[in-house]
């Protein structure tokens, strides 16, 4: 069983950044997706980005593309997102979700079946 769990998050001034981490364990696939997602309060979930390891390949949503990151640690199952220049509009509970998938990277929450706890990002002066 995959087990995530997310830190990282915090209140932080608009044109801040902040780094989200993940711990992951229990993979059993060679070939997985990762990615990190968020919900706004009132908002569904969306797909902020997603890595997939099969091809190497990312997703950016539009609204973080030149902004946000992910990367990870193989060595320490370690999956990050590195937010630079934060609006408030990026305000959210993010999460880290993982599955077995092979090919392209795709961020559809209803592809992903394990979930972190989820971490409070705030970009508020």
């Amino acid at each position: 069983q995959v087990q995530l769990v997310e830190s990282g998050g915090g209140l932080v001034q608009p044109g801040g950044s902040l780094r989200l981490s993940c711990a992951a364990s229990g993979f059993t696939s060679h070939y997985y997706a990762v990615g990190w997602f968020r919900q706004a309060p009132g908002k569904e979930r969306e797909g902020v980005s997603c890595y997939s390891s099969s091809d190497g390949s990312t997703y950016y949503t539009d609204s973080v593309k030149g902004r946000f990151t992910i990367f990870g640690d193989n060595a320490k199952n370690m999956v990050y997102l590195q937010m630079n220049n934060l609006k408030p509009e990026d305000t959210a509970i993010y999460y880290c979700a993982a599955e077995r998938w092979f090919g392209q990277a795709v961020c559809v929450v209803s592809l992903f079946g394990s979930w972190g706890q989820g971490t409070q990002v705030t970009v508020s002066s």
